[in-house]
């Protein structure tokens, strides 16, 4: 599974990368990314609540 923030949606709240920083950070612009790796299994949860609590629905983990 990877992760994917999309930018045009994304409001740079942070809410991500502090739930699931693992994979979740923030980029210059102020906005989250994801790493292009796949997500370890002990994290996904972690990553799956991430994209759950994103309050304008920016994440998608697939």
């Amino acid at each position: 599974m990877k992760g994917c923030v999309d930018k045009d949606l994304c409001i740079g709240c942070g809410l991500c990368a502090g739930i699931c920083p693992e994979v979740f950070r923030m980029d210059d612009d102020g906005k989250a990314f994801a790493g292009d790796a796949e997500i370890p299994d002990d994290i996904i949860d972690s990553a799956k609540e991430a994209e759950q609590q994103c309050p304008v629905e920016a994440i998608t983990i697939e």
